[in-house]
């Protein structure tokens, strides 16, 4: 009697097991991976068969319990020359692949320290944000440089890759022009640098203004042997609306003067804020954080493709090192007075809430680039 109460135990006891085996594999969509299962779930069930039935009838090398337990699953029991073959051979879990050390989205380049010399790129309160493309929709992409076209005049992607532009240094005397047709155009200092303003975001003060900028790129592109000349008058004061006529007629009595001038700067700064007016600073990803740039370019004028290919170029040549040191470049109807030579474009330096330290680490930075582009 004592034995018949210890077999009815241990059948229920298998009951048990198999449904525990059941549910073990459930989910499994191949016999090695249902094993699997089984072999990561506790010893314990299969210790007690062994006691029970003992590994003397295994078939295909396989135990008693294994055997049972295949009975119990269709699935495994379809799959027994592969179980038996895995276990011979012992079936492991492969170690999960060590994770690869994460990199960051844009490296920082290894930049001459010389390029932040006098900085100290002092915090300004201002948050900050990185505006860079995440897919070619809504963009036209030419050698991997991007443009906004709001012009409603079709680009020719083909046609602007060439690589080719129609301005070009030469010995002949100054080269470069750099203006401001918004000179009072100012960025936010940090606490105990503050300007007295004379607008929204705006000084007369060249300390801390645009103008600060203009003086950045003409020193660094004199360093690299271009002759520069910098136009420091803010043409934007008193009459901000008659801005563009003004600056016009500095360029134009300056080309006349230096006949050899090419190319024609016109630096300025964007403004973004959101729906309270709170203003946001444009940095790169890349470290030290220098201010964002952009290009703004015309098409209301003929022979506009020879001014839009060579900010192409000197984009793509800065995105090379500095992945998001350039915003987009936006394409609009206008002149911009781009129309005096297919060496003139308009760069915006930061925004308004940008230090003028990222300001003028991004100058230096423009400098090289375009200096790079030019002189190669």
């Amino acid at each position: 009697m004592k034995q018949i109460h210890i077999r009815r135990f241990l059948s229920l006891l298998l009951a048990a097991l198999t449904l525990w085996a059941a549910a073990v594999t459930a989910g499994s969509d191949s016999a090695a991976a249902a094993l699997q299962q089984l072999r990561q779930g506790s010893r314990l069930p299969q210790q007690a068969l062994r006691w029970e039935l003992g590994d003397f009838f295994g078939l295909d090398s396989l135990s008693a319990v294994t055997v049972m337990t295949l009975a119990q699953s269709p699935l495994l029991l379809a799959g027994r020359s592969t179980v038996a073959a895995l276990l011979s051979a012992g079936v492991t879990r492969d170690p999960p692949e060590p994770a690869a050390p994460e990199s960051p989205d844009t490296p920082s380049p290894s930049a001459d320290p010389s390029l932040t010399d006098g900085l100290t790129f002092a915090d300004n309160g201002v948050p900050a944000q990185t505006t860079a493309p995440t897919s070619s929709k809504g963009y036209t992409v030419v050698n991997g440089v991007y443009l906004k076209n709001s012009s409603g005049t079709e680009l020719d992607a083909d046609a602007l890759a060439d690589g080719s532009f129609a301005a070009q240094l030469t010995d002949d005397g100054p080269q470069v022009l750099i203006v401001h047709s918004h000179g009072s155009e100012a960025y936010t200092m940090p606490a105990g640098q503050e300007y007295t303003p004379t607008g929204s975001f705006r000084t007369d003060n060249d300390a801390c203004n645009v103008v600060r900028v203009g003086d950045e790129i003409a020193a660094a592109l004199s360093e690299r042997g271009i002759s520069v000349l910098h136009d420091r008058t803010l043409h934007d004061v008193p009459d901000y609306n008659d801005a563009y006529p003004h600056s016009l007629a500095s360029v134009e009595d300056y080309m006349e003067k230096y006949p050899s001038l090419v190319f024609v700067l016109d630096v300025h700064r964007d403004a973004v804020s959101d729906a309270d007016g709170n203003q946001y600073k444009l940095v790169s990803a890349e470290e030290p954080h220098a201010a964002q740039m952009s290009f703004i370019m015309g098409n209301a004028y003929d022979g506009w493709q020879e001014n839009l290919k060579l900010a192409i170029a000197i984009q793509q040549n800065l995105s090379a090192d500095y992945p998001t040191l350039m915003r987009p470049i936006t394409m609009l109807n206008y002149r911009y007075n781009q129309f005096v030579s297919p060496g003139a474009m308009l760069l915006e330096v930061g925004a308004a809430g940008n230090s003028l330290d990222e300001a003028l680490y991004a100058a230096r930075l423009f400098a090289q680039g375009f200096a790079d582009t030019l002189q190669s």
